[in-house]
Protein backbone atom coordinates (compact mmCIF):
# COMPACT_ATOMS: atom_id res chain seq x y z
CA UNK A 1 0.00 0.00 0.00
CA UNK A 2 1.64 3.21 -1.25
CA UNK A 3 1.40 5.65 2.20
CA UNK A 4 -0.26 9.29 1.82
CA UNK A 5 2.21 12.05 1.99
CA UNK A 6 0.46 12.59 5.43
CA UNK A 7 1.41 9.20 7.01
CA UNK A 8 4.98 9.38 5.15
CA UNK A 9 5.08 12.92 7.64
CA UNK A 10 4.18 11.23 10.42
CA UNK A 11 6.63 8.21 10.13
CA UNK A 12 9.21 10.95 9.09
CA UNK A 13 8.60 12.47 12.70
CA UNK A 14 9.37 9.25 14.65
CA UNK A 15 12.18 8.38 12.72
CA UNK A 16 13.70 11.94 13.43
CA UNK A 17 12.90 11.93 17.26
CA UNK A 18 10.57 14.91 16.85
CA UNK A 19 7.07 12.66 17.62
CA UNK A 20 7.99 10.79 20.30
CA UNK A 21 5.30 9.07 23.02
CA UNK A 22 4.90 8.73 26.77
CA UNK A 23 4.01 10.93 29.71
CA UNK A 24 4.82 14.69 29.11
CA UNK A 25 4.22 17.60 30.94
CA UNK A 26 3.52 20.34 28.82
CA UNK A 27 4.31 23.99 29.13
CA UNK A 28 0.37 24.23 29.66
CA UNK A 29 1.00 22.18 32.94
CA UNK A 30 -1.59 19.07 31.21
CA UNK A 31 0.17 15.81 30.68
CA UNK A 32 0.54 14.50 27.14
CA UNK A 33 0.92 10.96 26.06
CA UNK A 34 2.75 12.48 23.19
CA UNK A 35 5.37 15.02 22.53
CA UNK A 36 6.83 17.24 19.27
CA UNK A 37 9.99 18.68 19.18
CA UNK A 38 10.70 20.49 16.08
CA UNK A 39 14.23 21.11 17.17
CA UNK A 40 15.40 17.68 16.52
CA UNK A 41 15.15 19.18 13.04
CA UNK A 42 18.93 19.51 12.00
CA UNK A 43 20.41 18.30 9.37
CA UNK A 44 20.08 19.20 5.77
CA UNK A 45 18.29 16.32 4.36
CA UNK A 46 15.89 16.52 7.19
CA UNK A 47 15.45 20.39 5.82
CA UNK A 48 14.68 19.01 2.46
CA UNK A 49 12.38 16.49 3.50
CA UNK A 50 10.52 18.83 5.62
CA UNK A 51 10.02 21.47 2.89
CA UNK A 52 8.72 18.52 0.58
CA UNK A 53 6.13 18.17 2.82
CA UNK A 54 5.15 21.62 3.46
CA UNK A 55 4.93 21.75 -0.18
CA UNK A 56 2.86 19.01 -0.18
CA UNK A 57 0.12 20.45 1.79
CA UNK A 58 0.50 23.87 -0.02
CA UNK A 59 -0.17 22.15 -3.36
CA UNK A 60 -2.83 19.47 -2.04
CA UNK A 61 -4.63 22.34 -0.57
CA UNK A 62 -4.45 24.80 -3.57
CA UNK A 63 -3.43 27.56 -1.45
CA UNK A 64 -2.91 30.88 -3.35
CA UNK A 65 -0.49 32.67 -3.03
CA UNK A 66 2.58 34.83 -4.39
CA UNK A 67 5.06 35.01 -1.20
CA UNK A 68 5.87 32.81 1.58
CA UNK A 69 6.41 34.82 4.77
CA UNK A 70 8.80 32.89 7.40
CA UNK A 71 8.50 34.47 10.86
CA UNK A 72 11.75 35.07 13.01
CA UNK A 73 13.68 32.58 13.44
CA UNK A 74 12.00 28.85 13.15
CA UNK A 75 10.20 29.84 10.61
CA UNK A 76 13.20 31.07 8.21
CA UNK A 77 14.67 28.03 7.00
CA UNK A 78 10.75 26.66 6.80
CA UNK A 79 9.60 28.95 4.45
CA UNK A 80 13.11 29.00 1.78
CA UNK A 81 12.90 24.86 2.08
CA UNK A 82 9.25 25.61 0.93
CA UNK A 83 9.86 27.88 -1.70
CA UNK A 84 12.98 25.53 -2.86
CA UNK A 85 10.56 22.31 -3.01
CA UNK A 86 7.51 23.99 -4.88
CA UNK A 87 9.16 24.73 -7.09
CA UNK A 88 10.93 21.70 -7.87
CA UNK A 89 8.18 19.13 -7.09
CA UNK A 90 5.69 20.87 -8.18
CA UNK A 91 6.81 23.72 -10.88
CA UNK A 92 5.74 26.48 -8.72
CA UNK A 93 7.87 29.17 -8.11
CA UNK A 94 7.20 31.63 -5.59
CA UNK A 95 9.02 34.37 -3.02
CA UNK A 96 10.35 34.86 0.06
CA UNK A 97 10.85 36.61 2.80
CA UNK A 98 11.32 36.89 6.75
CA UNK A 99 11.05 39.30 9.53
CA UNK A 100 13.86 41.25 11.51
CA UNK A 101 13.31 41.26 14.89
CA UNK A 102 14.86 45.12 14.92
CA UNK A 103 14.07 47.41 11.97
CA UNK A 104 17.41 48.16 9.71
CA UNK A 105 17.55 51.93 9.38
CA UNK A 106 20.56 51.92 7.05
CA UNK A 107 20.96 49.74 3.32
CA UNK A 108 18.34 48.61 1.68
CA UNK A 109 16.58 48.84 4.85
CA UNK A 110 13.31 47.74 5.93
CA UNK A 111 11.41 45.27 8.67
CA UNK A 112 11.74 41.81 5.62
CA UNK A 113 14.67 40.34 4.30
CA UNK A 114 14.13 39.01 0.70
CA UNK A 115 11.00 40.22 -0.98
CA UNK A 116 9.70 43.69 -0.89
CA UNK A 117 6.04 43.05 0.42
CA UNK A 118 3.65 45.28 -1.92
CA UNK A 119 0.20 46.23 -1.51
CA UNK A 120 -2.38 43.31 -2.99
CA UNK A 121 0.24 41.06 -2.21
CA UNK A 122 -0.63 37.60 -1.82
CA UNK A 123 1.32 36.01 1.44
CA UNK A 124 1.22 32.60 3.11
CA UNK A 125 2.79 32.63 6.49
CA UNK A 126 5.09 29.37 7.25
CA UNK A 127 5.67 28.41 10.67
CA UNK A 128 6.20 24.49 12.70
CA UNK A 129 3.53 24.23 15.16
CA UNK A 130 1.01 26.59 16.74
CA UNK A 131 0.16 26.50 20.30
CA UNK A 132 -1.07 29.93 21.62
CA UNK A 133 -1.39 31.55 18.22
CA UNK A 134 1.34 34.20 19.00
CA UNK A 135 3.93 33.96 16.38
CA UNK A 136 0.89 34.94 14.19
CA UNK A 137 -0.30 37.68 16.42
CA UNK A 138 2.58 39.40 16.03
CA UNK A 139 3.14 38.63 12.64
CA UNK A 140 0.31 40.77 11.10
CA UNK A 141 1.16 44.35 12.65
CA UNK A 142 4.35 43.97 10.97
CA UNK A 143 2.98 42.56 7.64
CA UNK A 144 0.43 45.75 7.75
CA UNK A 145 3.03 47.96 8.55
CA UNK A 146 4.91 46.53 5.00
CA UNK A 147 2.02 46.95 3.11
CA UNK A 148 -1.57 46.00 2.52
CA UNK A 149 -1.13 42.28 1.93
CA UNK A 150 -3.41 39.60 2.15
CA UNK A 151 -3.21 36.72 3.96
CA UNK A 152 -4.23 33.59 2.26
CA UNK A 153 -2.91 31.16 4.92
CA UNK A 154 -0.71 29.65 7.36
CA UNK A 155 1.12 26.36 6.85
CA UNK A 156 1.77 24.44 10.21
CA UNK A 157 3.43 21.25 10.34
CA UNK A 158 0.99 19.75 12.96
CA UNK A 159 -2.52 20.59 14.42
CA UNK A 160 -2.88 19.44 18.08
CA UNK A 161 -6.40 19.97 17.55
CA UNK A 162 -6.40 20.89 21.31
CA UNK A 163 -8.54 23.60 23.33
CA UNK A 164 -6.77 26.28 24.56
CA UNK A 165 -6.27 26.80 28.53
CA UNK A 166 -8.98 29.74 28.49
CA UNK A 167 -11.32 28.50 25.76
CA UNK A 168 -12.98 25.62 24.45
CA UNK A 169 -11.53 26.51 20.52
CA UNK A 170 -7.88 25.28 19.47
CA UNK A 171 -5.17 27.47 18.34
CA UNK A 172 -6.09 27.28 15.13
CA UNK A 173 -9.87 27.82 15.35
CA UNK A 174 -8.97 30.82 17.25
CA UNK A 175 -6.97 32.77 14.65
CA UNK A 176 -9.76 31.96 11.58
CA UNK A 177 -12.29 33.62 14.76
CA UNK A 178 -9.99 36.51 15.66
CA UNK A 179 -8.43 37.10 12.34
CA UNK A 180 -10.13 35.75 9.21
CA UNK A 181 -7.17 33.58 8.70
CA UNK A 182 -7.53 29.36 8.03
CA UNK A 183 -4.84 27.42 9.22
CA UNK A 184 -3.72 24.32 7.26
CA UNK A 185 -1.41 21.39 8.87
CA UNK A 186 0.60 18.97 7.29
CA UNK A 187 -1.55 16.44 9.64
CA UNK A 188 -3.63 16.79 12.97
CA UNK A 189 -3.82 14.68 15.82
CA UNK A 190 -6.22 12.63 15.05
CA UNK A 191 -3.85 11.55 12.30
CA UNK A 192 -1.69 11.17 14.40
CA UNK A 193 -4.14 8.30 16.54
CA UNK A 194 -4.98 6.76 12.70
CA UNK A 195 -1.63 6.26 11.84
CA UNK A 196 -1.43 4.65 15.04
CA UNK A 197 -4.29 2.43 14.83
CA UNK A 198 -2.99 1.55 10.72
CA UNK A 199 -0.21 0.48 11.96
CA UNK A 200 1.98 3.47 10.25
CA UNK A 201 3.91 4.06 13.18
CA UNK A 202 4.47 2.01 16.52
CA UNK A 203 2.30 3.19 19.56
CA UNK A 204 -0.42 0.89 20.07
CA UNK A 205 0.61 0.70 24.08
CA UNK A 206 -0.59 4.61 23.63
CA UNK A 207 -3.72 4.39 21.40
CA UNK A 208 -5.86 4.68 24.80
CA UNK A 209 -3.99 7.19 26.48
CA UNK A 210 -3.91 9.09 22.72
CA UNK A 211 -7.92 8.47 22.35
CA UNK A 212 -8.54 9.60 26.11
CA UNK A 213 -6.59 12.79 26.22
CA UNK A 214 -8.23 13.95 22.99
CA UNK A 215 -11.53 12.88 24.76
CA UNK A 216 -10.74 15.66 27.42
CA UNK A 217 -8.46 18.32 25.72
CA UNK A 218 -9.90 18.11 21.89
CA UNK A 219 -11.14 21.10 20.80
Amino acid sequence: MELTYKQRFIKFMVENGVLTFGEFTLKSGRKAPYFINTGNYKTGAQLARLGEYYAECIADNKIEGETLVGPAYKGIPLAVTTAVALFNNHGIDLNYCFDRKEVKDHGEGGLFVGKQLKDGEKVIIIEDVMTSGKALREMLPKLAAAANVEVTGMVISVDRQEKALNSDLSAVQEAYKEFGIKVYSIVTMQDIISAIEDGIIEGKQYLEKMKEYRSVYGA
